[in-house]
């Protein structure tokens, strides 16, 4: 049985909404890190992390590209996620190169998670696409690396990065929330029964579940 036209068009809907806020998300990280690394004590750390704000800005090129090869405007698809990212990023700055690298994990490893949740409600092809540019990657072992060694170095650091962490995945989870419940078709696809409201919640659950496996993985406590 084919899918139906209105099918077909809600599930490419959802696909230019999910794309729309990866490539806006991806554009933010590339400008936020490329500041925050001003924080990094040696060269060699701002070098780091200025190569990670380069690989967001390739992730930003690759959706980009896929969004024109839609027939969707970018800019278009990404500027319903502008005022929604900036507050969240406005809302939490870091204070030093310490929280520059929390936050930048964090939002890492939960965007993904989120993007490929909501992927697996698109056909094959952009689920694989998804997949390829949020699946976790040598910059996220970067940052957890980078982590471990700060934690190492300075075992007193451990009690603030985890205060740190836990706003900031708070922070998150409440923006997964407004992003899969205020836009048409986010909302719609992750709900399995029941309103789409409950469905997010379940979901930024399981975030949460996650997140907290990765904070004890480092030794705090989520």
């Amino acid at each position: 049985m084919g899918t139906s036209p209105d099918a077909a068009a809600s599930t490419g809907q959802l696909a230019a909404e999910l794309l729309g806020a990866m490539a806006y998300g991806e554009l933010s990280a590339f400008g936020r890190l490329s500041f925050d690394s001003r924080y990094a004590p040696t060269l060699h750390d701002r070098s780091v992390l200025a190569k990670i704000a380069v690989g967001a800005y390739g992730n930003f090129a690759l959706l980009n590209d896929r969004l024109a090869e839609m027939g969707i405007d970018p800019e278009e698809a990404m500027l319903p996620f502008q005022r929604s990212f900036d507050h969240f990023h406005e809302r939490t700055k870091p204070g030093d190169w310490f929280e520059s690298v929390m936050k930048a994990y964090v939002i890492d490893t939960v965007s993904s998670d989120f993007y490929r949740a909501v992927a697996t409600f698109l056909d094959a092809t952009t689920q694989q696409f998804v997949d390829r540019v949020a699946s976790p990657d040598q910059a996220t072992e970067v940052l957890r690396v980078l982590l471990r060694r700060a934690l190492a170095d300075d075992p007193r650091l451990a009690s603030r990065l985890a205060l740190w962490g836990r706003r900031l995945v708070g922070e998150a989870l409440t923006q997964a929330q407004r992003v899969g419940t205020e836009h048409p078709h986010l909302g719609p696809a992750l709900r399995s029964g029941g309103d789409a409201r409950a469905a997010v919640k379940r979901l930024t659950g399981e975030l949460a579940d996650k997140h907290a496996r990765r904070m004890t993985g480092l030794g705090l406590t989520a």
